[in-house]
């Protein structure tokens, strides 16, 4: 008998360290697509959910340059920061109730610094309040193709509801990118001057691989370490999206090797696959990445705001779009970003990966060239184009 017990309690141990590894995800997903034509070149589950963290930045800066691109704001525009704003938490500027700083400034702070502040300043000022702006963000994203997307904050801090793909991702990306050239190079600063303080770009893939153009990084403990990039070799332009990295330099590692084979043509010649007519239902639920000190659900906020957005997100489609298509990819997207979570006892050890793209140390040398920004007697940072050595983020960045 005590035998019998000795085995069960030796199950039970395999069976709880089996599904810890089943509940914090040890995988990731990604993509890299060819931003001349769409084509897919490398995907790895493409169309699995997964939280978009910071990320969710790079729609607030597309419905910004939407904006901009009407004539509804101006770069020079001054915007106030609410309390609201001033009370988001790291990454941030810093801002104060009643401080202002301009559209140029907000756009920036978001790229270089993912500064969750300046993000809900420029939600506030564009559609009134974070959450009516949220939800023309989901209407935006599905009018692009992103059916399983939905936004529920401009920041990407985290919420149950807010879920997105690889595949939309690099769609997002690839759009902000053929709609907006002229706005497109603010992707590439490496760094900007914010009341006299030169505030440094925080992602490494923007400043150590060569040709590239910029993008945007991620993390939440649901996420792991996300990472947008887009790059040009030898003629050619690439966007990659890799989500949810162990840790920071992993996900830079992945890039940067994912990137590498692609722009050799390594992953192979099977049939061709374009971004736009990729498969994109059974989404199902995001893992949760990381553990990092017990995950603080949110579903008693989906519970009460849920429906409340769900309604203005109807609202929005019946105003904006009668494409049933996007009516039906809103509903699934919706449906499918429901996500139970689960009290985490159990910490894990974050991944070692080893690499020939170290990172850089703070003191290592970077090639820069400084270049006019916009606005006057303002410059900002741009990586240089010429070829580098390849190489802690804030939180949620």
């Amino acid at each position: 008998m005590t035998k019998v017990k000795l085995l069960l309690l030796l199950l039970s141990v395999v069976w709880v360290f089996t599904a810890s590894k089943v509940s914090y995800g040890a995988h990731h997903t990604a993509i890299i697509i060819d931003a001349d034509n769409g084509n897919v070149l490398h995907e790895v589950d493409a169309t699995q959910s997964w939280y978009p963290a910071s990320l969710t930045k790079l729609m607030t800066l597309y419905m910004t340059f939407d904006a901009l691109k009407a004539g509804r704001i101006q770069l020079y525009d001054r915007l106030m920061a609410s309390s609201h704003a001033a009370q988001q938490p790291n990454s941030k500027l810093g801002l104060r109730r009643g401080e202002s700083l301009t559209v140029e400034e907000a756009i920036l702070a978001l790229i270089t610094r993912s500064a969750n502040d300046a993000s809900v300043v420029l939600a506030e000022h564009l559609g009134g309040t974070e959450q009516n702006f949220a939800a023309s963000m989901t209407v935006k994203a599905h009018s692009l193709g992103m059916y399983n997307t939905n936004f529920m904050n401009a920041t990407g801090l985290p919420h149950d509801l807010q879920v997105t793909t690889s595949r939309d991702m690099a769609i997002l990306a690839w759009k902000a990118q053929r709609n907006f050239p002229e706005y497109y190079h603010y992707f590439s600063a490496h760094s900007f001057n914010y009341k006299g303080r030169q505030l440094r770009a925080i992602n490494k893939f923007t400043a150590n691989y060569p040709g590239a153009e910029g993008m945007k990084t991620g993390f939440t403990c649901g996420s792991g370490f996300n990472l947008i990039g887009a790059a040009h070799q030898n003629g050619r332009h690439l966007i990659g999206v890799v989500m949810g990295g162990m840790t920071s330099n992993e996900r830079y590692q992945l890039m940067m090797q994912k990137m590498d084979a692609s722009f050799a043509n390594e992953f192979g010649d099977g049939p061709v696959k374009n971004i736009n007519t990729m498969t994109t239902h059974s989404a199902g639920s995001p893992p949760y990445q990381l553990d990092c000190g017990g995950h603080a659900s949110t579903n008693a906020v989906v519970r009460h705001n849920g429906s409340k957005h769900a309604a203005r997100v109807k609202h929005f489609n019946r105003a904006r779009t009668s494409s049933k298509s996007v009516r039906n990819g809103s509903r699934k997207s919706i449906h499918s970003a429901s996500a139970k979570n689960k009290s985490r006892n159990k910490s894990i050890h974050l991944a070692k990966t080893s690499s020939r793209y170290p990172v850089k140390s703070k003191s290592s040398s970077r090639v820069r060239s400084t270049i006019k920004g916009t606005s006057p007697n303002r410059t900002y940072r741009k990586a240089s184009s010429a070829p580098k050595s390849h190489t802690r983020i804030a939180s949620k960045s």
